[in-house]
């Protein structure tokens, strides 16, 4: 197992140090780059005033995203499984009806 060291991001101008094994920082840059990224977006806005309530509004946005993409992948993949589960009774039916013909 990996020791966790500190590792800096930079969000909003603000830097923070985050406790993370070597496996983990890239992954934890891309967060707060993604992260540091939304909160821009949400401060040029002008609408949302204070860190922290623009920080919440960001998470909210991430948050929403993902699970969006989340329910839309559950989608997906229960419309793979039922093409699935209705090729194999094809093929089950397919060969029931081959063997008894004897092939």
């Amino acid at each position: 197992m990996s020791e966790t060291k500190p590792a800096s991001v930079t969000i909003l101008d603000k830097e923070y140090l985050i406790a993370c094994t070597d496996e983990e920082r890239d992954l934890l840059n891309d967060a707060a780059s993604l992260l540091n990224e939304r909160m821009q977006e949400v401060k040029t806005s002008g609408k949302i005033i204070g860190s922290e309530r623009i920080a919440v509004l960001a998470a909210l946005n991430i948050a929403h995203e993902m699970l969006a993409y989340k329910k839309e992948n559950e989608d997906y993949t229960s419309g793979v499984d039922g093409v699935v589960r209705r090729l194999q009774d094809k093929i089950d039916g397919a060969l029931v009806k081959g063997s008894q013909i004897g092939i």
